[in-house]
Protein backbone atom coordinates (compact mmCIF):
# COMPACT_ATOMS: atom_id res chain seq x y z
CA UNK A 1 0.00 0.00 0.00
CA UNK A 2 0.64 3.42 -0.59
CA UNK A 3 1.67 6.42 1.88
CA UNK A 4 -1.06 8.79 2.49
CA UNK A 5 -0.59 12.35 3.35
CA UNK A 6 -3.12 15.14 4.04
CA UNK A 7 -1.67 18.07 1.77
CA UNK A 8 -4.61 20.60 2.77
CA UNK A 9 -7.67 21.02 5.13
CA UNK A 10 -10.13 23.29 5.13
CA UNK A 11 -13.76 23.83 7.67
CA UNK A 12 -16.95 26.21 7.90
CA UNK A 13 -17.91 27.19 11.22
CA UNK A 14 -20.48 24.46 12.77
CA UNK A 15 -24.28 26.31 14.11
CA UNK A 16 -26.92 27.35 12.45
CA UNK A 17 -26.40 28.47 8.83
CA UNK A 18 -29.93 29.62 8.12
CA UNK A 19 -28.33 31.42 5.18
CA UNK A 20 -27.15 28.54 3.25
CA UNK A 21 -28.08 25.22 1.75
CA UNK A 22 -25.80 21.86 2.39
CA UNK A 23 -24.17 22.13 -0.57
CA UNK A 24 -23.42 25.37 -0.17
CA UNK A 25 -21.94 24.26 3.26
CA UNK A 26 -19.97 21.57 1.61
CA UNK A 27 -18.57 23.35 -1.30
CA UNK A 28 -16.77 26.46 0.81
CA UNK A 29 -15.22 23.46 3.28
CA UNK A 30 -13.94 21.91 0.10
CA UNK A 31 -12.64 24.96 -1.95
CA UNK A 32 -10.74 25.98 1.32
CA UNK A 33 -9.20 22.78 1.47
CA UNK A 34 -8.22 22.66 -2.21
CA UNK A 35 -6.97 26.40 -1.99
CA UNK A 36 -5.32 25.20 1.64
CA UNK A 37 -3.63 22.41 -0.44
CA UNK A 38 -2.51 24.63 -2.74
CA UNK A 39 -3.48 22.61 -5.74
CA UNK A 40 -5.64 23.83 -8.63
CA UNK A 41 -9.06 21.65 -8.40
CA UNK A 42 -8.52 19.79 -11.80
CA UNK A 43 -6.08 17.93 -10.33
CA UNK A 44 -8.46 16.30 -8.05
CA UNK A 45 -9.34 12.68 -9.32
CA UNK A 46 -11.74 11.76 -6.76
CA UNK A 47 -14.66 12.98 -4.44
CA UNK A 48 -16.13 11.58 -1.43
CA UNK A 49 -18.89 12.71 0.49
CA UNK A 50 -19.40 11.70 3.93
CA UNK A 51 -23.39 12.62 4.88
CA UNK A 52 -26.47 10.36 7.05
CA UNK A 53 -29.66 12.64 6.21
CA UNK A 54 -29.97 14.59 3.31
CA UNK A 55 -32.30 12.16 1.85
CA UNK A 56 -34.63 12.35 5.17
CA UNK A 57 -34.09 16.06 5.74
CA UNK A 58 -33.41 17.93 2.54
CA UNK A 59 -35.09 15.05 0.33
CA UNK A 60 -31.66 14.96 -1.71
CA UNK A 61 -29.52 12.04 -2.66
CA UNK A 62 -27.20 11.37 -5.17
CA UNK A 63 -24.89 14.32 -3.05
CA UNK A 64 -21.33 13.28 -5.02
CA UNK A 65 -22.16 14.26 -8.19
CA UNK A 66 -24.56 17.07 -7.07
CA UNK A 67 -20.79 18.48 -4.82
CA UNK A 68 -18.84 17.61 -7.56
CA UNK A 69 -20.86 19.92 -10.19
CA UNK A 70 -21.53 22.57 -7.76
CA UNK A 71 -17.79 22.70 -6.81
CA UNK A 72 -16.69 22.96 -10.34
CA UNK A 73 -15.13 19.29 -10.53
CA UNK A 74 -17.48 17.49 -12.51
CA UNK A 75 -16.68 14.57 -14.53
CA UNK A 76 -14.75 13.41 -11.80
CA UNK A 77 -15.90 9.90 -9.73
CA UNK A 78 -18.32 11.18 -6.56
CA UNK A 79 -19.49 9.52 -4.29
CA UNK A 80 -21.49 9.94 -0.91
CA UNK A 81 -20.26 7.51 1.71
CA UNK A 82 -23.01 6.86 4.88
CA UNK A 83 -22.06 5.11 7.93
CA UNK A 84 -24.26 6.67 10.34
CA UNK A 85 -22.77 9.18 12.68
CA UNK A 86 -19.35 7.64 11.44
CA UNK A 87 -20.35 8.95 7.89
CA UNK A 88 -17.34 11.64 8.03
CA UNK A 89 -14.79 8.94 9.32
CA UNK A 90 -15.83 6.50 6.63
CA UNK A 91 -15.67 9.10 3.72
CA UNK A 92 -12.22 9.83 5.26
CA UNK A 93 -11.53 5.99 5.14
CA UNK A 94 -12.11 5.52 1.64
CA UNK A 95 -10.71 8.05 0.66
CA UNK A 96 -7.66 7.01 2.39
CA UNK A 97 -8.13 3.55 1.10
CA UNK A 98 -8.58 5.09 -2.78
CA UNK A 99 -5.18 7.03 -2.89
CA UNK A 100 -3.70 4.14 -0.32
CA UNK A 101 -4.22 1.51 -3.15
CA UNK A 102 -2.95 3.61 -6.26
CA UNK A 103 -6.37 4.03 -7.97
CA UNK A 104 -5.86 7.73 -7.32
CA UNK A 105 -3.03 10.10 -6.74
CA UNK A 106 -5.01 12.87 -5.27
CA UNK A 107 -8.58 13.09 -3.97
CA UNK A 108 -10.58 15.21 -1.40
CA UNK A 109 -12.90 14.36 0.65
CA UNK A 110 -16.05 16.33 2.73
CA UNK A 111 -18.11 15.68 5.55
CA UNK A 112 -21.68 17.82 5.51
CA UNK A 113 -24.55 17.46 7.66
CA UNK A 114 -27.52 20.49 7.91
CA UNK A 115 -29.90 19.85 10.54
CA UNK A 116 -31.12 22.80 11.98
CA UNK A 117 -33.88 23.82 9.06
CA UNK A 118 -36.03 20.90 10.37
CA UNK A 119 -38.15 20.10 13.34
CA UNK A 120 -36.50 18.13 16.31
CA UNK A 121 -38.91 15.81 15.95
CA UNK A 122 -37.72 14.85 12.14
CA UNK A 123 -34.29 15.15 13.09
CA UNK A 124 -34.87 12.82 15.81
CA UNK A 125 -36.49 10.67 13.15
CA UNK A 126 -34.02 10.99 11.33
CA UNK A 127 -31.22 9.82 13.15
CA UNK A 128 -32.96 6.72 14.55
CA UNK A 129 -32.64 5.45 10.98
CA UNK A 130 -29.43 4.45 12.14
CA UNK A 131 -30.95 2.07 14.82
CA UNK A 132 -33.02 -0.92 13.99
CA UNK A 133 -36.63 -0.09 13.11
CA UNK A 134 -38.41 -3.50 13.92
CA UNK A 135 -36.86 -4.28 17.48
CA UNK A 136 -35.73 -0.89 19.16
CA UNK A 137 -37.58 2.30 17.40
CA UNK A 138 -40.42 0.15 17.51
CA UNK A 139 -40.91 0.47 21.03
CA UNK A 140 -40.13 4.38 21.18
CA UNK A 141 -36.50 4.42 22.04
CA UNK A 142 -34.25 7.22 21.27
CA UNK A 143 -30.28 7.74 20.65
CA UNK A 144 -30.49 9.65 24.04
CA UNK A 145 -32.39 6.64 25.74
CA UNK A 146 -29.95 4.59 24.09
CA UNK A 147 -27.08 6.30 25.93
CA UNK A 148 -28.74 6.69 29.15
CA UNK A 149 -28.79 2.97 29.30
CA UNK A 150 -24.99 2.82 28.92
CA UNK A 151 -24.79 5.57 30.98
CA UNK A 152 -26.77 4.01 33.97
CA UNK A 153 -24.86 0.66 33.52
CA UNK A 154 -21.57 2.50 33.72
CA UNK A 155 -22.58 3.89 36.91
CA UNK A 156 -23.75 1.53 38.45
CA UNK A 157 -21.04 -1.09 37.65
CA UNK A 158 -18.43 0.96 38.95
CA UNK A 159 -20.12 3.02 41.75
CA UNK A 160 -18.93 6.37 39.73
CA UNK A 161 -20.81 9.73 40.62
CA UNK A 162 -22.14 11.23 37.64
CA UNK A 163 -20.67 14.69 37.96
CA UNK A 164 -17.53 13.31 37.84
CA UNK A 165 -18.23 11.91 33.84
CA UNK A 166 -20.52 15.06 33.37
CA UNK A 167 -17.03 17.21 33.78
CA UNK A 168 -15.93 15.99 30.49
CA UNK A 169 -18.43 18.60 28.73
CA UNK A 170 -16.73 21.60 31.29
CA UNK A 171 -13.75 20.39 29.80
CA UNK A 172 -15.09 20.01 25.61
CA UNK A 173 -16.44 23.88 26.74
CA UNK A 174 -13.16 25.44 27.74
CA UNK A 175 -11.50 23.81 24.85
CA UNK A 176 -13.67 25.27 22.89
CA UNK A 177 -13.57 29.42 23.18
CA UNK A 178 -10.63 29.48 21.35
CA UNK A 179 -11.88 27.69 17.99
CA UNK A 180 -12.85 29.91 15.51
CA UNK A 181 -15.04 26.94 14.29
CA UNK A 182 -16.61 26.19 17.10
CA UNK A 183 -20.34 26.28 17.74
CA UNK A 184 -20.44 27.15 21.17
CA UNK A 185 -17.15 29.27 22.24
CA UNK A 186 -18.18 30.21 25.75
CA UNK A 187 -17.38 27.77 28.68
CA UNK A 188 -20.03 26.18 31.48
CA UNK A 189 -19.58 24.81 35.25
CA UNK A 190 -20.13 21.56 36.63
CA UNK A 191 -22.87 22.99 38.47
CA UNK A 192 -24.41 24.35 35.23
CA UNK A 193 -24.43 21.33 33.49
CA UNK A 194 -25.57 18.90 36.58
CA UNK A 195 -29.10 21.69 36.50
CA UNK A 196 -29.44 21.24 33.22
CA UNK A 197 -32.68 19.37 32.12
CA UNK A 198 -32.63 15.81 32.26
CA UNK A 199 -33.44 14.52 28.77
CA UNK A 200 -32.79 11.04 29.58
CA UNK A 201 -31.98 9.16 32.96
CA UNK A 202 -29.56 10.12 33.84
CA UNK A 203 -28.20 12.11 30.56
CA UNK A 204 -28.35 16.03 31.29
CA UNK A 205 -28.52 18.63 28.26
CA UNK A 206 -25.14 19.75 28.52
CA UNK A 207 -24.08 16.36 27.89
CA UNK A 208 -25.19 16.27 25.04
CA UNK A 209 -23.78 17.53 21.75
CA UNK A 210 -25.82 19.64 20.15
CA UNK A 211 -27.37 19.77 16.47
CA UNK A 212 -25.80 21.67 13.82
CA UNK A 213 -25.31 22.71 10.65
CA UNK A 214 -21.50 21.95 8.97
CA UNK A 215 -19.18 21.18 6.34
CA UNK A 216 -14.98 19.94 6.96
CA UNK A 217 -12.97 18.88 4.12
CA UNK A 218 -9.59 17.56 3.19
CA UNK A 219 -7.42 16.71 0.48
CA UNK A 220 -5.22 13.51 0.71
CA UNK A 221 -1.99 12.54 -1.96
CA UNK A 222 0.58 9.87 -2.31
CA UNK A 223 4.35 10.07 -2.32
CA UNK A 224 4.06 10.35 -5.93
CA UNK A 225 2.07 13.58 -6.21
CA UNK A 226 4.25 14.68 -3.48
CA UNK A 227 7.25 14.50 -5.36
CA UNK A 228 5.61 16.33 -7.90
CA UNK A 229 3.86 19.30 -5.46
CA UNK A 230 6.78 19.30 -2.28
CA UNK A 231 5.65 20.88 0.83
CA UNK A 232 7.41 22.21 4.33
CA UNK A 233 5.16 20.85 6.42
CA UNK A 234 3.54 17.32 6.17
CA UNK A 235 0.95 14.98 7.66
CA UNK A 236 0.40 11.44 7.04
CA UNK A 237 -2.23 9.52 7.67
CA UNK A 238 -0.27 6.56 8.96
CA UNK A 239 -3.42 4.28 9.36
CA UNK A 240 -6.95 4.16 9.09
CA UNK A 241 -9.32 1.22 10.30
CA UNK A 242 -12.98 0.40 10.64
CA UNK A 243 -15.10 -2.26 12.84
CA UNK A 244 -18.77 -2.90 14.01
CA UNK A 245 -20.05 -3.98 17.03
CA UNK A 246 -23.52 -6.23 17.53
CA UNK A 247 -25.59 -3.70 15.98
CA UNK A 248 -28.48 -2.61 18.74
CA UNK A 249 -26.97 -1.89 22.32
CA UNK A 250 -29.50 -4.61 24.31
CA UNK A 251 -28.26 -6.98 22.40
CA UNK A 252 -24.35 -6.88 23.67
CA UNK A 253 -22.42 -8.57 26.79
CA UNK A 254 -21.03 -5.41 28.39
CA UNK A 255 -22.67 -2.31 27.35
CA UNK A 256 -19.45 -0.40 29.81
CA UNK A 257 -17.31 -1.28 26.65
CA UNK A 258 -17.08 -0.47 23.16
CA UNK A 259 -15.89 -3.33 21.32
CA UNK A 260 -16.24 -1.95 17.84
CA UNK A 261 -13.52 0.66 19.02
CA UNK A 262 -11.31 -1.37 20.38
CA UNK A 263 -11.23 -3.88 17.24
CA UNK A 264 -10.62 -0.62 15.01
CA UNK A 265 -8.24 1.10 17.18
CA UNK A 266 -6.19 -2.02 17.97
CA UNK A 267 -6.15 -2.43 14.10
CA UNK A 268 -4.89 0.90 13.27
CA UNK A 269 -2.48 1.15 16.07
CA UNK A 270 -0.84 -2.21 14.73
CA UNK A 271 -0.34 -1.09 11.30
CA UNK A 272 1.62 2.29 12.10
CA UNK A 273 3.57 0.26 14.81
CA UNK A 274 2.06 3.18 17.56
CA UNK A 275 1.88 1.92 21.51
CA UNK A 276 -1.03 3.83 22.29
CA UNK A 277 1.05 6.11 25.36
CA UNK A 278 2.59 7.74 22.07
CA UNK A 279 -0.64 9.45 21.17
CA UNK A 280 0.07 13.16 21.38
CA UNK A 281 -3.55 14.47 20.98
CA UNK A 282 -6.95 12.43 20.79
CA UNK A 283 -10.37 13.20 19.23
CA UNK A 284 -13.10 11.17 20.93
CA UNK A 285 -16.55 10.81 19.78
CA UNK A 286 -18.14 12.51 22.63
CA UNK A 287 -21.95 12.72 21.24
CA UNK A 288 -22.75 12.38 25.02
CA UNK A 289 -19.89 12.27 27.78
CA UNK A 290 -19.94 8.97 29.24
CA UNK A 291 -18.35 8.28 25.20
CA UNK A 292 -15.80 10.44 25.81
CA UNK A 293 -14.78 8.29 29.50
CA UNK A 294 -15.35 5.36 27.51
CA UNK A 295 -12.71 6.18 24.58
CA UNK A 296 -10.33 6.87 27.15
CA UNK A 297 -11.02 3.08 28.77
CA UNK A 298 -10.57 1.30 25.62
CA UNK A 299 -7.12 3.11 24.51
CA UNK A 300 -5.84 1.96 28.11
CA UNK A 301 -5.23 5.51 29.42
CA UNK A 302 -7.35 4.37 32.36
CA UNK A 303 -8.41 0.95 33.90
CA UNK A 304 -11.63 -0.02 33.14
CA UNK A 305 -13.89 2.35 35.68
CA UNK A 306 -11.49 4.89 36.27
CA UNK A 307 -11.55 6.92 32.87
CA UNK A 308 -13.47 9.65 34.77
CA UNK A 309 -10.56 10.56 36.80
CA UNK A 310 -8.48 11.83 34.19
CA UNK A 311 -11.26 14.32 33.36
CA UNK A 312 -11.49 15.39 36.72
CA UNK A 313 -7.67 16.05 37.33
CA UNK A 314 -7.62 18.21 33.86
CA UNK A 315 -5.23 15.02 31.97
CA UNK A 316 -7.28 15.75 28.88
CA UNK A 317 -5.71 20.05 28.55
CA UNK A 318 -2.87 20.53 26.54
CA UNK A 319 -0.03 19.60 28.83
CA UNK A 320 -1.83 16.85 30.47
CA UNK A 321 -1.61 13.05 30.07
CA UNK A 322 -3.83 12.88 27.22
CA UNK A 323 -5.02 16.26 25.88
CA UNK A 324 -8.38 15.24 24.22
CA UNK A 325 -11.10 16.95 22.63
CA UNK A 326 -8.96 20.13 22.24
CA UNK A 327 -10.83 21.95 19.77
CA UNK A 328 -13.74 21.18 21.79
CA UNK A 329 -15.22 17.94 20.67
CA UNK A 330 -19.05 17.27 19.29
CA UNK A 331 -20.03 18.63 22.89
CA UNK A 332 -19.14 22.07 22.01
CA UNK A 333 -17.30 22.30 18.47
CA UNK A 334 -20.10 21.22 17.47
CA UNK A 335 -21.62 17.47 15.67
CA UNK A 336 -23.24 18.11 12.21
CA UNK A 337 -23.12 14.15 12.15
CA UNK A 338 -22.04 13.30 9.02
CA UNK A 339 -19.34 15.83 9.24
CA UNK A 340 -18.36 14.90 12.37
CA UNK A 341 -15.42 12.41 11.36
CA UNK A 342 -13.89 14.51 9.04
CA UNK A 343 -14.14 17.74 11.76
CA UNK A 344 -12.22 15.15 14.08
CA UNK A 345 -8.96 14.90 11.45
CA UNK A 346 -9.31 18.67 10.45
CA UNK A 347 -8.59 19.08 14.22
CA UNK A 348 -5.26 16.94 14.40
CA UNK A 349 -4.39 18.24 11.04
CA UNK A 350 -4.44 21.87 12.99
CA UNK A 351 -2.75 20.43 16.04
CA UNK A 352 -0.15 18.62 14.29
CA UNK A 353 0.66 21.67 11.61
CA UNK A 354 0.67 24.16 15.12
CA UNK A 355 -2.60 26.08 13.71
CA UNK A 356 -4.07 25.65 17.10
CA UNK A 357 -3.25 29.05 18.97
CA UNK A 358 -3.67 28.66 22.47
CA UNK A 359 -5.01 24.87 22.42
CA UNK A 360 -1.92 24.02 20.73
CA UNK A 361 -0.79 20.93 22.57
CA UNK A 362 3.61 21.46 22.61
CA UNK A 363 5.74 19.03 20.15
CA UNK A 364 2.60 17.31 18.93
CA UNK A 365 3.60 14.00 16.56
CA UNK A 366 0.71 11.64 16.91
CA UNK A 367 -2.67 12.35 16.35
CA UNK A 368 -5.78 9.77 16.98
CA UNK A 369 -9.43 10.22 16.15
CA UNK A 370 -12.23 7.78 16.67
CA UNK A 371 -15.44 8.47 15.09
CA UNK A 372 -19.07 6.54 16.21
CA UNK A 373 -22.22 5.24 14.59
CA UNK A 374 -24.60 4.88 16.28
CA UNK A 375 -24.32 3.71 19.72
CA UNK A 376 -20.80 2.59 18.33
CA UNK A 377 -22.11 -0.09 16.17
CA UNK A 378 -19.93 1.20 13.58
CA UNK A 379 -16.27 3.12 14.53
CA UNK A 380 -13.95 4.25 12.11
CA UNK A 381 -10.25 5.64 13.37
CA UNK A 382 -7.37 7.66 12.14
CA UNK A 383 -3.91 7.93 13.36
CA UNK A 384 -2.21 10.80 11.86
CA UNK A 385 1.69 11.32 12.27
CA UNK A 386 3.57 14.28 11.33
CA UNK A 387 6.42 13.78 9.12
CA UNK A 388 7.78 17.67 9.23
Amino acid sequence: MKRVYILGAGATKVGEHWDKSLRELAVEALLSAIKDAGIDKREVEALYVGNMMSGELQGQEHLGSLIATWSGMAGIPAFKVEAACASGGAAVHQAFLAVASGAYDCVAVVGVEKMTDALPSDVTAALLTAEDQEYTVFVGATFVALNAMVYRYYLSKYGVKQEHVAQFAVHCHRMAVANPYAQFRREVKLEDVMSSPLIADPIRLLECAPTGDGAAALVLCDEEYLKRNPRDELVEIAASAAATDIFSVHERKDLSTVASFRRAAECALKRAKVEPERIDVLEAHDAFTILGVLTLEELGFAPRGEGWRLVVEGQLAPGGKIPTNTMGGLKARGHPVGATGVYQVFDLFTQLTERAGSNQVDNAEIGFAGNFGGVAGTTVVHLLKRVR
